[in-house]
């Protein structure tokens, strides 16, 4: 059925992955309902003694099997309502992760580690997940900066620019934003503010981008700065502040 409905159905319709996933999937599982119900008519069986079954079924939904109903429910609605895909960006307890595969129990997520994580179904529906790539695929990069006091804030901002334009990837409709956010404790606060049009390359243009400032700033002498504090001692009364007494170190004492 599946290979029939690749290779007369779907290629004479416009439909999304995730339509013909659903597709498959519910067919498969009607096909198994159907044809055993089928198979029990042919062996003699009569449906009503299925009366008694479906009643302890029920009871077992009622108590062990609630959670695999509820991620079998919530696994149609994904398949449907399509909030997740397959190929979509996620971020999924604070983790970056790529659908994989959904099912109709659970969903097969990607780390960029590679690891592969199953996530019941029901955890999309009932949690929030971030999904970078549901609407559309761009995706914002914000890289905050710091620069010493004293800093030329104009030559700041053209540097950051000029970073962002070195990198291809980077979209130039939104345009970049460099932006003078803050006096900070120990430094001028800037961001940098770019679009990329695929998700997925957001962290090797981050590096490229934190390369490049850095050698820009480098070569036009503008430090980057570490926090600090300045301790300042004040004098009362003329008399000089106290200062602990450094106590020369003992000399060991050696036997004979």
């Amino acid at each position: 059925m599946r290979s029939v409905l690749e290779s007369q159905v779907f290629p004479h319709r416009d439909l999304d992955r995730g339509i013909r996933d659903a597709i498959k999937k519910l067919l498969h599982y009607a096909i198994i309902f159907f044809g055993f119900i089928f198979a029990m008519g042919l062996a003699g069986v009569e449906l009503k003694s299925f009366a008694f079954l479906a009643g302890a079924f029920g009871i077992g939904i009622g108590f062990g099997l609630q959670n695999i109903v509820n991620n079998f429910v919530s696994g149609i609605i994904l398949l449907f309502e399509r909030p997740v895909r397959v190929g979509d960006a996620l971020v999924i307890d604070g983790k970056w992760s790529t659908v994989r595969k959904i099912g109709l129990r659970s969903t097969i997520v990607e780390t960029p580690d590679r690891a592969e994580i199953i996530v019941p179904n029901s955890e999309f529906i009932s949690q929030k997940v971030t999904n970078w790539t549901l609407s559309s695929s761009i995706a914002r990069i914000v890289i905050p900066v710091g620069v010493a006091y004293g800093s030329d804030v104009d030559k700041v901002l053209s540097l950051l620019i000029e970073a962002a334009k070195e990198q291809e990837l980077i979209l130039q409709n939104p345009a970049p934003s460099p932006i003078f956010t803050a006096f900070g404790a120990s430094s001028l606060d800037f961001e940098l503010r770019v679009w990329v049009a695929d998700a997925d390359s957001m962290l090797g243009v981050r590096s490229a981008l934190l390369q490049s400032i850095d050698r820009l700033f480098r070569e036009a002498g503008i430090e980057i700065p570490f926090p600090q504090q300045d301790v300042h001692l004040f004098v009362k009364n003329g008399q000089n502040p106290p200062v602990a007494p450094i106590s020369p170190d003992k000399p060991e004492s050696s036997e004979a």
